[in-house]
This record gives structure tokens, sequence and C-alpha cells, in this order.
């Protein structure tokens, strides 16, 4: 679909070169440190192959209606960019059409703010038909509430036929028309995916495995722990955002057949509105978990603003911590090969303390096979011991309790089978309509 020019359309060249810009506003802190917050901005850029020759962040008294930052500011910024030969200038702060226009003519560089930026991030992830729509449909509802009065073509165009002429759209009003019948269209197509999601999730409930989702910051190692628990080859990168689309493997679990992991899109601070709401279809697979794993970078400096974030946008897909309907959840704190001694053992001490922690290292494979006993031991809650007599002629029911259950004694007495099982609920009750 072609937009008009300003609609806010994002065009960013791989290999474009870039000033980032952090911006400290007054009263907009959440924990993080200005310079924390800059080398993030500085790595999703680097995420989509943007060179960055130059970041800062500025302090700002107020923020300014009409460009945000400060005239003298600009100056600098723009002096910057020239210095550089920077065609472009991130914004690491979300803009309005009007700030991010004024900031485009006193600079004369192209600029582009936090929201746009990863929404390319998403765009260019995006591998599956469904993630793509997605992208798409979150790209458009960006677009639609940056449609500005401030473009040469608004003059009224003549339309209508035969009697009915007289003034038409403004071109600003098509686009609108466009980009609105556009998401519906969209919105149809992935209606159609949620409904054969929840089919293949209808099928998954009625068969015996349990399903266990990984949520947590971008770049925490899900991705990692994902092929180290799976044996599988999901891109694992040193990168933001380095997977979009979910994934889904069986793995082995102490007293499981087979389970499902699920591999989800990390979540960042800031999270574009359009995003939340767009994979929101997607996510689902979280809500329907029967276990979720929050993956946290243990060695970041701001491992507890990430985990505020993360828990934020759970809350708004309803299963944040305090949902009732949320599944039960452990933190897997990972990247403990990369803390010193000190603080590993002072971590240590502290999961000692909880029940719902493990200390990992998704690289090295330390604490995974606790990780695994955990997940077992919380998929189990809730099930009972059985005492079950079956005659030994039932080895495909026989089989079917090992397969599902925990097996805990196993004896023959005369033709019969005597058997000692746990069993979940549900599946007790599937054992007794066999």
């Amino acid at each position: 679909m072609d937009i008009a020019d300003g609609a806010g359309a994002i065009d960013v060249t791989r290999g474009e070169r870039a000033v980032v810009v952090g911006v400290d506003q007054p009263g907009k802190g959440d924990g993080r440190s200005s310079e924390a917050r800059l080398e993030e901005a500085v790595g999703l850029a680097q995420a989509i192959g943007i060179d960055v020759v130059a970041s800062r962040t500025f302090r700002l008294r107020s923020a300014r209606p009409a460009s945000l930052l400060g005239k003298g500011q600009i100056e600098e910024i723009a002096e910057t960019a020239r210095g550089h030969d920077a065609g472009l200038l991130v914004v690491d702060a979300q803009l309005t059409p009007v700030q991010q226009k004024s900031l485009e003519d006193m600079a004369k560089t192209k600029v582009i703010d936090r929201t746009s930026l990863i929404l390319e991030i998403f765009g260019e992830r995006a591998a599956t038909a469904e993630g793509r729509l997605q992208v798409e449909l979150a790209h458009l509802d960006y677009q639609a509430g940056r449609l500005v009065r401030s473009w040469t073509h608004l003059e009224r165009q003549r339309g209508g036929f035969g009697f009915l002429g007289g003034p038409g759209e403004t071109q600003i009003e098509a686009d609108r028309r466009l980009i609105r019948d556009r998401m519906a269209r969209i919105r149809r197509e992935l209606d159609q995916v949620k409904r054969t999601r929840a089919l293949h999730r209808d099928r998954r409930q009625r068969a015996p495995w349990p399903v266990i989702a990984l949520v947590g910051y971008t770049n925490a190692g899900k991705s990692t722990l994902f092929n180290r628990l799976t044996g599988g080859d999901v891109l694992a990168e040193n990168m933001l955002f380095a997977t979009l689309d979910p994934t889904m493997r069986e793995i082995r679990l102490p007293g499981f057949d087979k389970a499902i992991l699920s591999d989800t899109v990390g979540f960042v601070s800031d999270l574009p509105t359009q995003l939340v709401a767009a994979f929101r279809a997607t996510l689902e697979e979280v809500a329907e978990a029967d276990l979720l794993v929050h993956v946290r970078d243990i060695s970041h400096p701001d491992a507890d603003a990430q985990r505020e974030d993360v828990e934020n946008v759970l809350g708004q897909l309803g299963v944040g911590p305090d949902d009732d309907d949320s599944p039960p959840s452990i933190e897997a704190w990972n990247k403990v090969d990369l803390l010193s001694e000190d603080d590993r053992a002072a971590l240590e001490a502290e999961a000692v303390r909880r029940e719902d922690v493990v200390l990992i290292s998704a690289i090295s494979g330390d604490g995974i096979e606790t990780l695994r006993d955990t997940l077992s031991s919380r998929l189990q809650e809730g099930d009972q011991l059985h005492s079950i007599r079956l005659p030994a002629g039932e080895g495909s029911k026989i089989a079917w309790l090992h397969a599902r259950g925990d097996v805990i004694g196993q004896e023959t007495r005369d033709t019969d089978v005597h058997l000692e099982v746990r069993l979940s609920a549900e599946n007790w009750a599937r054992f007794q309509s066999l």
C-alpha cells in the first residue's frame, strides 16, 4: 500500500550512519541509569544494522512541546551529525509527529523515535506469515496516529460520478481510509490464525503433555536456554530481539515422557502499545501455558527494572503476578557464569530461601539439571498417588501410565500388575476413561 509521505512510515537503510540520542526527562525515571538506557538504545539500533557513529544523553528541565529538545541541544546534535556524516537521528523517546518534523527540519537529518525503531526491528525479524501480518498491523496503527495536516497535498480533490460531483476526500482522509481498510483485512486474517491456534491448543490440552513458556527481557538468554533444553537450533545471538516468532519443541523432564517448551519474543522497556496489541494472539500461548519460566539476565545491572518491565507486559496480557488466572511461574536467573564469586554466592543464598528461583548458565549448562527437576516438580504439584491394579494383559494401559505418570512402584502378583502411580487430576480422569 502506498501511503503518502508524512504518514510516519519508517524508512531505515541497513548500514545507515546514525547518531543516537538519549533523553533524560524529569519524572520519567524507571530505576535505570541514563547510561544503561542509552546503551540499550544503541543496541536496538545496531540490531538492524544501523551504524551508530555517536551517542549521547541530554538532560531536559522540561520537554519542549514543539521539538522535545532545546534549540542549543538540537544545534549540538546537528553539528555532531554533520561531523560524522550521519543521515539519521535516533531519539530514545516517543516523539509526537510535530516534534519529529521539527527535529528533522532543525537537525537536517531523518529522525526516528524509539517506537519507530522497535517496529523496524520487528518488521525485519518476522519470519512467519502471521508474524509479518502482526508487524504490519502494528506499523499501520502507528502510522494512523501520525497523519498530520502538514502535508503539501492537502488541497481538496474532486470526487464522485456525474451529478454526484463535488468536493471529495482530502488526501489525508483517503490515506486514513486506506489504512483502516487494510487494518480490517489484517485483523480478519489474524482472527483466522487465532482460531487455528485455538484448535491446535485444544488438541494439546487433550494430549497429556504440559506446556512450558519461556518469557523474559530481550537478550536475557531465552533462545540459548531453549536450545540447551531441546537440542534445537533457534537463532540465539547476543542481539536484541533475535527471536520474534514463537517456536515450540518437545523436551524430556523427569516423570514425563514429553513436555512442550515454547520460546517467545523478548520484552523491552517502553514496548510500543501497538506491538503489545498486535502480538496478543501470539502471546496467548503464554496465557495458556501450564508453567511460565521467567528467564532473567541476573548479571545485568538493571535486572530488577527488566523484571518489572516483563511483569508489566504480562499484566497487560492478563497473566501478570497479580492475576488470579495466570499460570504458576518460576524464575531462571541466567548468566551466572558472568558473576563474581561473591555476587554468585549471595544469589545462591537468596535462591535457597526461595522455591521459585533456579540459578543457571544456558551457555555452560550449569544448573540445567536442577532446572529440569524444578520444572518437573512444579508441574507435578497437585498430583496424587494412586494404587492401580491391572490384568497383566493390559499392556497398553500399563505403558500409558508409565508415559503419563510417575510410576513409584510396580510388581506382578499372580496374573495382575500392581502399580503406585503419581498422576495429575487431568491424567487420572483420562486414565479412567480409557
